[in-house]
């Protein structure tokens, strides 16, 4: 017996609903995992951060404005998701994402698609001000350094899409764009969002008035 034919055909749409990639990868993952559908899902994303690896430099120009209005109609987040096709972008799979984006946007809030879009001066900023806490608090000057660039990362993490948890996963954003790299073989970005409440820009009126 050989260790394809082991293959259980609820393990594999089980990976399946669990990755979205496709059945023959599936397959090919538990194989590779022997059985074990926790391996084969750590087997499909390294495979996935392989494939987007390789189509990260390619032109992605087409793509879909996403919308999301949540329930109550006070919160609304506008998402342009990009590919490489026309095709791409009218396939449910993709479109699903970029709704999915824009849920994710709404719940948590994040204000940079990626850590290489936060403003150099944002970064100087908070590296200030976390230096002034470890002062404050006491640390030694020899890990004062390595404790800013340690809050810097966690706050880096909090506040840009692609490193933000994935609902109740393990993953995180950015890891199920690159499985979905990997599903539809075109490369995949977040252009950019904007994300709306009502009264936020009461908000601001107030504190400049106040000011």
């Amino acid at each position: 017996m050989t260790q394809t034919t082991m293959i259980k055909p609820e393990d594999v749409k089980r990976l399946r609903e669990q990755t979205g990639a496709g059945i023959m990868d599936c397959k090919r993952a538990l194989e590779e995992s022997g059985g074990d559908v926790e391996q084969a899902v750590a087997w499909l994303r390294a495979k996935g951060l392989s494939t987007a690896a390789k189509k990260a430099g390619r032109v992605a120009r087409e793509g879909i404005i996403a919308s999301y209005i949540h329930h109550g109609e006070r919160l609304g987040v506008l998402l342009e998701l990009n590919c490489e096709t026309d095709f791409v972008a009218r396939t449910p799979d993709f479109q699903q994402l970029a709704r999915e984006l824009a849920m994710q946007v709404a719940g948590l809030g994040p204000l940079y698609v990626s850590r290489e879009d936060v403003p150099a001066d944002v970064l100087d900023e908070k590296r200030r001000t976390f230096t002034t806490e470890a002062e404050v608090d006491g640390r030694p000057a020899d890990r004062i350094s390595t404790i800013v660039e340690g809050k810097l990362n966690k706050w880096l993490e909090s506040v840009t899409l692609l490193e933000l948890p994935y609902r109740d996963t393990d993953k995180k954003v950015g890891d199920l764009i690159t499985e979905k790299i990997a599903l539809l073989g075109e490369n995949i970005r977040v252009a950019r969002f904007e994300r709306m409440a009502v009264g936020e820009t009461a908000d601001e009126q107030g504190s400049e008035e106040a000011a």
